[in-house]
């Protein structure tokens, strides 16, 4: 199905974070964090590379000391991919790492200190062409909004990044994004929707400490669709207590699900039932495991039956539909041709990744005609 998304996006700013664009027309990106020790420069360059292997746009790295910001000089060495250097309070980290190449500092600048601490990391950011984020947490607000409001709310969360953003507008720096993050989905989603409508930054979308693999990933997925419906959001990260890689899959299959973004394979496939003429369960596993590495965006549609196998497969790149005394596979929503229950989980890999293969050469014409054209 190749049906573009209906959600109209909220208009923002367009900053960039290294080569990738956040905001404006962009894509909405997709990233993680590292858990490793940041020290660990060996663990760290080897997580970033797994992080960006799976498909994430941009990877954030923890600094919270000097010894920290050395370390990361030889990560930024050893990486390609776009980083966000997170540091709190301490602004000769900021200065130092933005010395060493970082792409994005998270760093809150009401937090930093004096107004020469803070203009000298604006200053640097703006010499550099470095994006600040500014990132309110509902379990870390000032004592004094504490005070105020006697528990966190969504009004407090924006009070809050108002402020930062005040000190930034001060300095007229305007390169910079914001997430108001909690664990709470309807603080988090009424916090994001009340701040879209005071700035033209573009928005990080997070729920904060959602919890592990399945609970965290229903819950981000609720909260951050609720906001992406909305048109808000311009970058994401799925907060999970799992490995981060798992942060990024779930991040592009909330996307994909809302067709905003395309990164791999979505898969069509049904619960399965008495009807089915193959272990459709075992099947999936197996093809999601197997085809990871697939960044082609494309459909695969895996049907245990004929009643809804046809209809489902036709509109896909390729389909499987089960059925007797041979099942049958479809290509670029045609039949195509038979095959029997046994061995046909390698045979139906090998077709997928042909498609995928030949996707990617249509698409290289497409782009070279476009590039042909434009010349003329």
């Amino acid at each position: 199905m190749k049906t573009e998304s209906p959600i109209k996006r909220r208009v923002t700013r367009k900053i960039y974070v290294g080569d990738v664009a956040v905001g404006g027309d962009a894509p909405i990106s997709v990233q993680s964090m590292t858990n490793t020790e940041t020290c660990d420069v060996a663990a760290t360059v080897a997580q970033v590379r797994a992080i960006q292997e799976a498909g994430a746009d941009i990877v954030r790295v923890s600094v919270p000391s000097m010894d920290a910001a050395e370390a990361f000089r030889e990560i930024r060495a050893q990486v390609t991919v776009p980083l966000v250097a997170d540091i709190h309070f301490d602004h000769k980290i900021a200065l130092k790492v933005a010395e060493y190449g970082v792409d994005c500092l998270r760093i809150n600048p009401g937090n930093i200190g004096r107004d020469d601490k803070v203009r000298a990391v604006i200053d640097s950011a703006r010499d550099k062409g470095i994006p600040i984020r500014i990132g309110v947490n509902a379990g870390s607000l000032g004592k004094d909004l504490q005070r105020k409001y006697g528990e966190p709310t969504a009004e407090a969360l924006v009070e809050s990044a108002m402020r930062h953003a005040d000190i930034l507008d001060k300095f007229d720096y305007q390169d910079y994004k914001i997430s108001v993050k909690a664990s709470d989905v309807f603080m988090a989603v009424a916090a994001y929707r009340l701040l879209s409508q005071q700035i033209e930054q573009p928005l990080h979308l997070g729920i904060t400490e959602a919890g592990g693999l399945r609970g965290g990933t229903v819950k981000s997925a609720v909260g951050l669709g609720m906001l992406l419906m909305d048109g808000i959001g311009d970058t994401l990260r799925i907060s999970l207590a799992a490995d981060p890689v798992e942060e990024v899959k779930v991040g592009f299959e909330i996307l994909k699900s809302l067709k905003l973004r395309a990164n791999g394979i979505n898969f069509i496939a049904c619960p399965s039932c008495s009807r089915q003429n193959f272990d459709v369960i075992a099947t999936m596993n197996t093809l999601e495991q197997r085809l990871e590495d697939v960044r082609t965006p494309m459909d695969v549609a895996v049907i245990g039956c004929i009643v809804n196998g046809p209809g489902e497969a036709r509109e896909a790149d390729v389909g499987l539909t089960g059925a007797t005394p041979s099942n049958l596979i479809y290509v670029a929503g045609e039949p195509d041709h038979k095959v029997s229950n046994e061995g046909f989980v390698d045979h139906l890999e090998q077709v997928i990744r042909q498609r995928a293969t030949d996707l990617e050469r249509e698409r290289e014409v497409l782009e070279e005609k476009l590039i042909a054209k434009s010349s003329v």
